[in-house]
């Protein structure tokens, strides 16, 4: 509850039923996401494509990372805001 007000401005995400993740669309390809937003931002997120298969040529992965909420509630609001800041500027 904390972060997702954070992240849903500049991006499209949900808060999940159960779970301790994030499933966030991302406006450029996922693997490209998290490179550029570790590079610079130091926050490690994991491409969705990298979570799913393929079928019939589309993977639903494709333009999501998962932040994964599993570092004490400072760190996760830290990188919820280090996520924010990255996403408005592309």
């Amino acid at each position: 509850k904390a972060v997702l007000p954070m992240i849903q401005k500049p991006l499209s995400t949900f808060m999940p039923e159960g779970g301790f993740y994030l499933w966030i669309r991302t406006p450029i390809p996922d693997p490209e996401f998290a490179r550029e937003l570790y590079a610079r931002y130091n926050v490690s997120v994991l491409p969705g494509s990298y979570l799913a298969r393929s079928s019939h040529g589309i993977n639903p992965g494709h333009h999501h990372i998962r932040l994964a909420l599993v570092a004490p509630l400072d760190d996760c609001v830290e990188a919820a805001q280090r996520l924010s800041a990255f996403s408005r500027k592309l």
